[in-house]
């Protein structure tokens, strides 16, 4: 999986898409932890976002949550220093998954919450993002604002103005707890195995599948600091096919490091991915009246299988770009309430701001539970069109919507009919274009992507 360096983003941009993120310690430094803390308590206090602090000992409050990786120890205590120097009162969470956070920034009533990970990336790498208050993730005009910031001069507070540390690590139950109140049904004998990426899951993901009712066993749940999304997780399921196969569980699930995501494989070790576990949700709450309007937000990058599925059972589908947090924004302004990616991310605002890979794995479960199916029963629901990526590379990302490029484009798409389609899309961060074909089957995919890469490479040179 390709790492995103910190600065890496379009225009040497620090904040990429979800957070400042590189190899900690040589990127992600303490000393850009700690300036990073500072900016951001100021950024959000001058935007008013402390407002309601006063009275609260007369400071803000700030929570901070990390996954298990070796560096976020040192990040974690660079990011405390900064805050508490600034003034703000830090309750430091420990190990907990990135939408634990920011539950807990709302939950808590906190100002702002802090969490240091980088998702799936390999253990060296590190990531620091930001929440408001209400747990939500900064818009793209604050971070930029952050960064503008880093390294003024600030009047520093002294004596009893500035912050206080303490630990909050029993919080964690609070987050448990309300995952548990969401759920429409018990998993009482389901059983199941969780693999945790030896990542922030591993000690509250087990504990709420069980308290939800389910048998649960476990792989990927004993991290040391080094090991996080190595060979396991969501985005290697072959350890978790094996295990679900051989203990014979009715399913297993996979989630990232930062647990904001997850994945599904059925009883015979298929992958569900986020698409399908999108449609068995969609479904499971357009029956009871919870679809707010019928609709899903996903991002171009949904399987077209998906889209005609929805369809079929009278429902519609809100296209982004890819980004959870653009999927995010589209169900805020649409009045949405289920929206997400293929990769797992499924936001379900009626319960989280933000991604939640355990508050989706307990729903998604709760539906086999219910409805007395297996997983692959219900996954039935759509078929995954074959879907061929080539990215090309060292080609001119501005030349993607040449005339020559559409218009190859075009014969391809009225080639391929109401059954398949194509995407081109250029990389935010790398001389390359990205060839996306879905078609109804994987030959035709294949031969239809290969003609527009070599395209590709004739136009955009």
């Amino acid at each position: 999986m390709a790492r995103e360096p910190v600065g890496a983003s379009s225009g040497g941009r620090l904040f990429g898409t979800d957070g400042v993120r590189g190899v900690a310690g040589r990127d992600l430094t303490a000393e850009l932890a700690m300036d990073l803390s500072v900016a951001a308590a100021h950024v959000l206090g001058d935007a008013g976002a402390f407002h309601a602090s006063v009275g609260r000992r007369g400071r803000p409050i700030a929570v901070v949550g990390r996954d298990p990786r070796a560096s976020g120890e040192f990040l974690e205590a660079a990011v405390v220093a900064g805050l508490a120097s600034s003034g703000v009162d830090v309750l430091r969470l420990g190990v907990l998954p990135t939408p634990a956070v920011a539950y807990l920034t709302n939950a808590l009533g906190a100002d702002l919450g802090v969490m240091l990970s980088a998702s799936h990336n390999p253990a060296p790498d590190n990531g620091i993002k930001f929440f408001t208050r209400g747990g939500y993730k900064l818009p793209d005009a604050v971070e930029n604002e952050i960064e503008q910031r880093l390294g003024e001069k600030w009047d520093r507070p002294v004596g009893p103005a500035v912050g206080r540390v303490r630990e909050a690590y029993g919080e964690a139950d609070r987050y448990v707890s309300h995952l548990l109140t969401t759920l429409p049904h018990r998993l009482d004998g389901l059983r199941v195995v969780v693999d945790c990426a030896h990542g922030a899951a591993h000690m509250v993901a087990p504990e709420a599948l069980l308290r939800a009712g389910a048998a649960v066993e476990t792989i990927g749940a004993a991290p040391d600091g080094l090991n996080i999304n190595d060979g396991v997780g969501s985005t290697h399921l072959a350890p978790l096919r094996e295990a679900v196969v051989e203990r014979g569980a009715d399913l297993g699930i996979a989630y990232d490091g930062d647990a904001d995501r997850c994945l599904a494989v059925t009883a015979a070790g298929e992958e569900i991915d986020g698409d399908q576990i999108m449609a068995i949700l969609a479904l499971a709450m357009h029956a009871d009246g919870r679809l707010a309007k019928d609709t899903v937000v996903a991002t171009v990058m949904s399987n077209l299988g998906f889209k005609i599925a929805l369809r079929e059972a009278g429902l519609s589908v809100v296209e982004t770009t890819v980004g959870d947090r653009y999927v995010l924004e589209a169900m805020q302004d649409g009045g949405y309430n289920l929206g997400g990616e293929q990769s797992g991310h499924v936001i379900m605002l009626d319960h989280a701001t933000t991604g939640d890979g355990l508050l989706t794995s307990l729903h998604l479960m709760a539906e086999v539970a219910r409805q007395g199916r297996s997983l692959a029963d219900l996954a039935s629901v759509m078929t995954k069109l074959p879907q061929v990526l080539v990215n090309v590379r060292d080609v001119a990302r501005s030349k993607a919507s040449a005339p020559e490029l559409r218009a190859a484009v075009a014969e391809a798409e009225s080639e391929l009919g109401e059954t398949g389609r194509v995407l081109i899309r250029p990389s935010g961060t790398e001389p390359m274009i990205r060839v996306m074909v879905e078609a109804e089957s994987q030959e035709q995919a294949r031969t239809v992507a290969d003609h527009l890469a070599g395209v590709v490479r004739e136009v955009c040179a």
